[in-house]
């Protein structure tokens, strides 16, 4: 979540006028995240999130993003949905933007993630999984293997500006993928930014999943894979075996891993951690000028994939061979 776009007074109070939720009280933006402009909104009638989509957001996918919301919460996922205009519709447009207003979700997310933190994301992710089973739409992973050259072109030779020798480990990096990507594992609707700051705790229980805006069709453990490097690594950069077998354990209990999972883990992970560095780096050397919003360190997920390249088994992950 970031500002990236202001929103004077009048083009707001017309804007919520089209919705059945009371007067304007109140807009104040979220500075974090680094996709979409986002403000906490309140009205008479509560609290409510909205959000401006720009310019790196498809207008096309956003019904996707929309209808994912509504059913994983019937599907008795907690999650925040997207509040429907008087005359139906929960997409409008505001400050020449996509907009929506999105209900708001109580709770807080977990600076420093316990086993039990890790333990509860798990069977959330899990759940979510079944849960999508059912939805009947799809969307493809832009940022995957193809999206990851995309990425490394965007850095326009500029990665050694942040670390010498980073443009030539990101090319062996694709080269590696290019040859050993898992084909034919099981596929579905995953989150695929599952980080600390998209899930909320509340009163030591998980209390929801927020920011389905990279949701795709994709490998289901690829997700798993993305939660192992947000969830399970300390401030100096090392895994946290303990914090992945609960994160595992838990996932699985309520979704079974097969054998070929478990043994893609590995790649999925060091795969998972080039996504990470190649859109901060991105971010870091793309900073639109005047935004509201702190790019995220590149370098930290450079230190993970280091760590996925040293991986001769799931079982360092914290699976239970």
């Amino acid at each position: 979540m970031a500002v990236y776009t202001e929103v004077n007074d009048e083009d707001l109070a017309g804007f919520v006028a089209q919705y059945d939720i009371g007067g304007v009280l109140a807009c104040k933006g979220i500075a974090e995240g680094v996709e979409n402009t986002n403000y906490i909104l309140r009205t008479e009638k509560g609290a409510y999130i909205l959000t401006l989509y720009e310019k790196r957001v498809d207008r096309t996918d956003l019904p996707f993003f929309m209808e994912l919301m509504e059913h994983l919460s019937k599907s008795g996922v907690t999650c925040p949905t997207p509040i429907h205009r008087r005359d139906g519709k929960v997409l409008g447009e505001l400050a020449g933007r996509p907009a929506a207003i999105i209900s708001f979700l109580e709770g807080v997310w977990i600076k420093r993630p316990s086993v039990e933190h890790c333990g509860a994301v798990g069977r959330a992710l899990g759940a979510m999984h079944n849960a999508t089973l059912s939805f009947p739409m799809s969307r493809p992973n832009s940022l995957s293997l193809a999206g990851w050259l995309a990425l490394a072109r965007q850095a326009d030779g500029r990665a050694d500006s942040v670390l010498q020798g980073l443009t030539a480990t990101i090319a062996d990096e694709l080269a590696f993928h290019e040859q050993h990507w898992p084909r034919g594992l099981p596929t579905g609707v995953i989150h695929a930014d599952l980080f600390p700051d998209n899930v909320f705790f509340l009163k030591g229980k998980l209390s929801g999943l927020i920011d389905f805006y990279f949701a795709c069709s994709d490998i289901l453990a690829y997700d798993v894979a993305v939660c192992l490097n947000a969830w399970c690594f300390e401030p100096d950069h090392a895994y946290n075996a303990t914090k992945g077998r609960a994160l595992l354990a838990g996932y699985r209990a309520v979704r079974p891993l097969s054998d070929a999972e478990m043994n893609a883990m590995p790649i999925l992970a060091r795969g998972s951690a080039l996504r990470f560095m190649l859109t901060r780096l991105v971010d870091w050397l793309n900073v639109p000028p005047g935004a509201m919003v702190k790019p995220k360190d590149p370098l930290e997920y450079w230190k993970k994939l280091r760590f996925h390249q040293r991986v001769s088994s799931p079982a360092e992950y914290g699976f239970d061979l």
